[in-house]
């Protein structure tokens, strides 16, 4: 590959990288995610410089199942030093289906843009594919083309090592676009760099893509951070009863519907954070427990929400569903026992002593609640992970609290609200000196890179998507992440996410993401003149004035060899 590269421009280098790795189909939970990272790679590998330090460039092992790895290169300073900026970004991609007929060109930047030149469903598509200045492809925006940013940034410096005066570590992360398993995996390595080679990683540079926040918008969004988010689930135990015999029951079904409609886009539950894109919360899954058709009322129901956090806790978002929940379980308490007054009303028959008050606790509450009781929560809990582990982990999540409402001798109707996976941290830009360096920095190369190319740029707190940035650092204080821990089933077994070692790593990670339209539809595009061009550049001056400072600031401690 850099006998290909070597005599092109950069941005025929990114062009011709990007379409390379378009061409692999890496799917998400696939083997293609093992193939991209073996490219990756071979392409590392086939540098000068990697080709005299192999060692430099290595492996990390994320599942057994599917083989995927994250890859990692260090490209040293030629004057040792311990500061170090790490490239990063994510190696897998959505799957194909939406393009339906098309699906056989879906990774055929070529064959697609043709179509799309006589596409007259969409005049906006159609324009940018007779532009010639788009690439479409599955993958092309989000983001084989910000992989390719970083290659083939690296390659310049391995290249012009005199314009380095901190070294840089590419890591390519699979599994961006599900469980984040390739970034969590990489933490220890990443913190096994810092101890046994004394990194110190100054910042993190991104290049998930970018997109126009609205109609006519020409900003090119560059995030300083990234949105957290927090998956809270809704275990909902009602009392069931044969439909004719309805009213005496509490139907679960309804109690989830009550939820989701106070929960799912309520705008008036989002932060409100001046000039940043947030984000409501979003129902993802809504179901209830039977698996066979009868004429019983569902006992139970599974309920569960997207839910991104920018600057609140996983502690303040617990105790603000609470009040809803308790809200809504109210409501549907007043809504049956007046249906059932009225049924009374009309057919003369004799009351009965019925209730329809619904119990709604947290599972750290519940919990405690059980043990006073004396139950065996730990063996329970154990017992039924070994029991479920083919299952996907949020559903082994309700398997365990369903287990543990099981245990309540009194059985009563309930809604038990925890925590399941992902959970993704948020991470921004703090006071420190070090966070106030990088956002100068970060502005000032803005600036100048404005003037010369006429962009417009504009900076934002947090990159409004989901990003394994997230994971680089950690905000919250023991007590908030206690509050995340104990409302989570088994967090160590179900989401093994190593917590402490985040904190211990503590890096800032900004986003300057390649700019395009439609990521994870079927019209996918990247902006080349942009994307190919103008930020390689950015990313390029960003890092050595970053690293530059960062020399100034702390000097250069040297990196143990």
């Amino acid at each position: 590959m850099y006998k290909k590269l070597i005599e092109k421009t950069i941005p025929e280098q990114v062009d011709m990288l990007t379409r390379a790795l378009v061409e692999i189909e890496s799917i998400n939970g696939t083997s293609g995610e093992l193939a991209l990272a073996n490219f990756i790679k071979t392409t590392l590998l086939s540098f000068p410089y990697f080709q005299k330090n192999p060692h430099l460039v290595w492996e990390q092992v994320v599942d057994q199942n599917l083989g995927r790895k994250n890859i990692f290169a260090l490209l040293k300073s030629p004057e040792p030093t311990k500061n170090t900026i790490i490239y990063h970004g994510h190696l897998d991609t959505v799957g194909t289906d939406d393009y339906g007929s098309l699906q056989k060109d879906a990774l055929n930047p070529d064959a697609l843009e043709a179509f799309f030149k006589d596409y007259q469903f969409d005049r906006d598509v159609q324009r940018d594919a007779r532009s010639g200045e788009w690439l479409f492809g599955r993958g092309a925006l989000d983001m084989q083309s910000g992989v390719a940013i970083h290659l083939v940034n690296l390659l310049h410096f391995s290249m012009h090592p005199e314009e380095l005066s901190g070294n840089i570590l590419y890591m390519g992360n699979p599994d961006e676009e599900s469980q984040h398993k390739g970034i969590t995996s990489a933490i220890s390595e990443l913190n096994t760099l810092k101890k046994e080679q004394g990194l110190n990683f100054v910042c993190a540079i991104n290049a998930d893509f970018i997109t126009p926040q609205y109609d006519g918008d020409h900003h090119r969004y560059i995030y300083t951070g990234s949105a957290g988010k927090l998956l809270p689930s809704f275990y909902i135990y009602g009392r069931e009863t044969h439909v004719g015999d309805t009213l005496s029951g509490i139907d679960s079904t309804l109690i989830s519907a009550e939820i989701n409609r106070r929960i799912n886009n309520n705008i008036n539950l989002t932060e409100n954070i001046a000039g940043e894109l947030i984000l409501p919360p979003s129902c993802l899954y809504q179901k209830d427990t039977k698996e066979t058709y009868n004429v019983q009322t569902a006992k139970s129901s599974l309920l569960y929400f997207n839910y991104f956090i920018y600057e609140a806790t996983a502690k303040d978002v617990m105790r603000k569903l609470e009040e809803l929940t308790v809200d809504a379980c109210l409501e549907v308490e007043e809504s049956l026992s007046a249906n059932y007054q009225e049924f009374i009303k009309r057919t003369g028959l004799p009351t009965r002593n019925l209730s329809w008050h619904i119990d709604v606790t947290s599972l750290e509450s519940f919990i405690d609640e059980l043990k006073g009781k004396g139950a065996d929560v730990e063996t329970v809990t154990k017992q039924v992970i070994e029991e479920n582990k083919e299952l996907e982990s949020r559903m082994i999540c309700f398997k365990i609290v369903e287990a543990l409402q099981q245990l309540d001798p009194d059985k009563k109707p309930r809604v038990i609200i925890f925590y399941g996976p992902p959970y993704l941290p948020h991470n921004y830009l703090g006071d420190s000196e070090r966070d106030q360096l990088l956002l100068n920095v970060v502005k000032r190369n803005l600036e100048e890179t404005a003037k010369r190319t006429g962009e417009t740029f504009a900076v934002k707190k947090f990159f409004p998507y989901l990003a394994d940035g997230s994971f680089l650092s950690l905000h919250e204080s023991d007590d908030e992440i206690d509050a995340l821990v104990k409302n989570f089933p088994e967090l160590a077994e179900t989401y093994p996410i190593q917590i402490k070692d985040i904190r211990e790593l503590n890096v800032p990670s900004v986003n300057m993401g390649v700019y395009g339209k439609d990521g994870h539809k079927w019209t996918e595009r990247v902006y080349k003149p942009y994307s190919f061009d103008v930020l390689p550049t950015l990313i390029r001056n960003t890092t050595k004035m970053m690293l530059d400072q960062s020399n100034e600031l702390h000097g250069k401690e040297l990196v143990i060899e």
